[in-house]
């Protein structure tokens, strides 16, 4: 249940970081509560899965999910480069979180 929950809070880690491609420097009200609200649940789902996984695995992982998914969302909502070298990047990037999941206890 805990990694479940730790995945969700990456996916609100990426719901903000979105959000704040929107807010253009906190000035528009709606996308910065939105914001705001991303970053409150992400942490709140953070901090409960910390109650159970590492530190290290669980932070590693949040802001892992949160790097993929906002390189995905980048690429599709804001028409940013697919380059070969930012594909293996990312890849890499999963690669170690895999290893990192495999590698809990």
């Amino acid at each position: 249940m805990h990694w479940i929950i730790l995945f969700l809070a990456g996916l609100f880690e990426v719901a903000w970081a979105v959000g704040l491609k929107y807010t253009y420097g906190f000035t528009r009200l709606v996308p910065t509560v939105f914001t705001i609200s991303g970053m409150v649940v992400s942490f709140w789902l953070l901090s409960m899965a910390m109650k159970v996984l590492p530190l290290g695995t669980a932070y590693a992982i949040w802001t892992g999910i949160g790097a993929v998914g906002a390189f995905i969302a980048g690429i599709f909502l804001f028409q940013e480069a697919v380059t070969p070298m930012r594909v293996i990047s990312v890849a890499l990037i999963i690669t170690g979180l895999i290893g990192l999941k495999l590698s809990s206890a």
